[in-house]
């Protein structure tokens, strides 16, 4: 029996972003510890090195997942890829938590590491925009933009809580304790979260827009292949959206905490990120409705050219040594990832036709913001190394941000009237 209401909507759809992000702030608050677990070595950084590129497996495997559960989306209801995603990130999640250590079944303990990430990766491949999808299909035409904000927020909010977490149990535990088992209690929080978030899902109806699908025996039998063939030029689109706001939030979410870390206090660096990150989270939904009132591109837009004229001075003040310029500086630095972040949710809901609107979006912002903003982090790390100034990997954010920003002036189509029920769209049309 179905119980939606737009309360119920909001939360099933909102609580399997939680999990995904919750568990990308954790597994990057305990990768040392992880790596003496899991990758024991004479050098810790060795260990270090191994337990982070693991953790970048996900990354990889993000783009089988769009393909993969944006064409369930598409094919046998948004509801159905979101409860799929929800138990296969709390599910991999929770065995993590559960996972012998080297000293206790040597290689195979890496190896099983591993295969979890790869299935998390799968399954948060095509959770981001499975759940905006849902949201937006739900929503009223003027408030999609308000609405889809709650994505973009709960993300941020997750990250802040799992930060957190480990902090306080590091603060608890002594190091020997972290070590042995306290490493293990946030990732068994991902269970009843998915266990909650599977319940809610499949209590829902479908979505209007699906359901008009399906009453109209429109339902694509190949919609990934259909995507791939009448969907090329809103794919790419897509992906030059994907990839500006998967940089800037890698950036927000990961880099500037480990550049504020070099030279100063991890647990000072990551409280200031997190800080920093509920400014974002309530930037989120002044962002969703500011799009609602003046259209997606201005919007979208503006956060790309924002990041460019933002990106030096900002990484000079997360480099300064000082914990309040750092603050200002990713303060700052929130506002036009904010817009970033919340239009990447709701135009590539709005730019795909209802047919392969799962399967397009799920696959280009999946190759937007795994292989491509997946790896900034590790390559603004590697310049501020390799040329030691905090310069390299701002001009490497700000060239991005400059390049699809003046990509999006030319290409991006305003879509906040469109109707989500249509069949098909022209993409070069600019209302």
């Amino acid at each position: 029996m179905s119980s939606t209401t737009p309360r119920s909507v909001v939360v099933a759809t909102v609580i399997g972003n939680f999990t995904e992000w919750f568990d990308f702030a954790v597994y990057g608050a305990v990768a040392i510890t992880l790596g003496r677990v899991f990758f024991p070595s004479v050098d810790p950084t060795a260990s270090l090195l191994a337990s982070l590129g693991v953790f970048g497996v996900a990354f990889v495997f993000r783009p089988l997942g769009g393909a993969v559960l944006g064409s369930i989306g598409d094919r046998f209801g948004r509801r159905v890829a979101l409860s799929v995603a929800v138990l296969g990130i709390s599910g991999a999640t929770t065995l993590i938590a559960l996972l012998p250590s080297y000293a206790a079944i040597g290689i195979a303990a890496p190896v099983l590491l591993i295969l979890l990430r790869c299935v998390q990766g799968i399954s948060a491949g095509g959770e981001w925009t499975s759940a905006s999808a849902f949201l937006v299909e739900y929503a009223l035409a003027g408030r999609r933009g308000a609405r889809a904000s709650l994505v973009s927020a709960s993300g941020g909010l997750a990250i802040v809580v799992g930060t957190v977490t480990v902090l306080a149990l590091e603060a608890l535990l002594e190091p020997a304790q972290m070590q042995a088992w306290g490493w293990r209690l946030p990732f068994l929080l991902a269970a009843p979260l998915g266990l909650v978030g599977l319940y809610l899902r499949l209590r829902l109806d479908e979505t209007p827009v699906y359901q008009e699908l399906r009453r109209n025996d429109d339902v694509p039998a190949r919609p990934l292949r259909e995507a791939l063939r009448t969907d090329r030029r809103t794919m790419w689109i897509a992906f030059a959206c994907a990839s500006i706001t998967g940089v800037g939030f890698y950036y927000l979410a990961t880099y500037f905490a480990n550049a504020m870390s070099v030279g100063g206090s991890r647990t000072t660096a990551l409280w200031v990120a997190s800080v920093a990150l509920l400014v974002y989270v309530a930037l989120c939904p002044l962002a969703g409705r500011l799009s609602d009132r003046i259209g997606r591109r201005p919007v979208y837009i503006g956060g790309a050219l924002g990041h460019a004229v933002l990106a030096v001075p900002v990484l000079y003040l997360v480099g300064s040594g000082s914990p309040a310029l750092a603050l200002l500086g990713i303060c700052l630095f929130a506002v036009p990832q904010a817009g970033l972040n919340v239009m990447s949710s709701i135009v590539l809901v709005e730019l795909f036709p209802a047919r392969t609107r799962s399967s397009g979006a799920a696959l280009a912002y999946s190759l937007g913001v795994g292989p491509i903003a997946g790896t900034a982090p590790l390559v603004a790390a590697a310049l501020a190394v390799g040329t030691g100034s905090t310069v390299a990997p701002a001009l490497y954010l700000a060239t991005i941000a400059l390049v699809v920003g003046l990509v999006l002036v030319k290409v991006l189509p305003e879509t906040a009237h469109r109707a989500l029920s249509d069949v098909r769209t022209d993409v070069r049309a600019t209302a």
